[in-house]
């Protein structure tokens, strides 16, 4: 039976419709770091796990990127990757419906049979702006990922200053997201972007019209974020202070703030995991890259201040134009820009 507009953004929701506003972002003097934010942690085995917001899920601070376990050839390695991934300690799961046609989601499906899809927590994101079209997807994705539920389910690609009203508006993506909610396919709802600190205020400003709080944002937090078009000094202190799970990815531009010559892969998974994070989404694909994201957890230390300008310093220069952050300047990483019927 269909549900009105109306009725949708009343449901009562693990997502936590909420009367209480967004706090307003605020302009910060120093780095925001992980230790300011209330969140809980925990060492076990290799891996250290944080808390996902005020949901109360315990997430590793590691998040297996989706979009680079659809990159190798051989599925079966891929499988293998993610469930060495899981053994060891990784329990994020990124994904998407639109990656690789829909391949990344098959091939997490069958890497989480055989007791491993109770072992993670699994996210994926939709890029429909219409219900029509995001109910369609989400659909799809538990066909592919063969499962009955997503742990979080994501608005994906909120670049545009419009996107926000597409999602929200009467017919809007939104209203099938909170009905698979209500349906129990979905638990928790968040978005991405990677544009502009500015699409994702105005995202959790529009969502504060409509008496909704997200339950994860996930965004470009990295070593040159600081400099330029920063999430890191706009977005975050509004998450940390609103509860919302704090999800960082393009650690390493993919990969191109490697390629300033200014910092190492470790610093930057240390940087990022530095800051109120519940998990650093990042891109692994070789065996290399995933002991490489566990030997950042092991190395870890928090980062005074001092530290973390001093590392913020050896990345000013390159970081001031945006050159490495391509992102956020080009449209070199927007999927729904090159194919805009995903968004129906």
């Amino acid at each position: 039976m269909d549900i009105s507009r109306r009725d949708v953004f009343k449901l009562a929701s693990a997502s936590g419709l909420v009367a209480a506003g967004l706090a307003a972002s605020k302009p910060i003097i120093k780095p925001l770091l992980a230790q300011d934010a209330p969140a809980s942690e925990v060492i076990e085995g290799e891996m250290l796990y944080r808390q996902l917001g005020r949901t109360g899920e315990k997430v590793s601070v590691i998040g297996l990127g989706g979009h680079h376990i659809g990159r190798p050839k051989n599925e079966q390695f891929a499988i293998e990757l993610i469930q060495t991934a899981i053994d060891r300690g990784i329990n994020f799961m990124d994904n998407c419906w639109d990656y690789h046609d829909g391949g990344s989601e098959l091939r997490m499906g069958k890497a989480l049979q055989n007791g491993y899809r109770d072992r993670v927590f699994l996210m994926t994101k939709i890029d429909g702006r219409t219900k029509e079209s995001a109910a369609k997807q989400i659909d799809e994705s538990l066909q592919r990922l063969r499962t009955d539920r997503i742990d979080l389910l994501q608005h994906h690609e909120i670049i545009r200053l419009e996107d926000p009203d597409r999602v929200f508006a009467p017919g809007g993506s939104m209203e099938a997201v909170l009905e698979a909610q209500k349906a129990g396919k979905v638990r928790y709802i968040g978005f991405t972007g990677h544009k502009d600190p500015l699409v994702h205020l105005r995202m959790l400003d529009i969502a504060k019209q409509n008496n909704f709080r997200f339950d994860a944002v996930q965004m470009p937090l990295n070593v040159m974020d600081a400099h330029f078009r920063s999430f890191e000094r706009q977005v975050l202190p509004v998450l940390v202070e609103n509860e919302i799970g704090v999800l960082g990815m393009k650690t390493m531009g993919d990969p191109y703030i490697l390629k300033s010559k200014t910092v190492t892969p470790i610093e930057c998974l240390h940087y990022t995991m530095n800051l109120p994070t519940s998990t650093v989404i990042t891109g692994i694909e070789k065996m290399p890259i995933l002991d490489q994201a566990f030997k950042a957890v092991k190395t870890f230390q928090p980062m005074s201040e001092e530290q973390v300008n001093a590392l913020l310093d050896r990345t000013r220069q390159a970081a001031a134009t945006g050159r490495y952050e391509l992102f956020k300047t080009t449209s070199k990483f927007d999927g729904t820009a090159q194919n805009p019927q995903w968004l129906g």
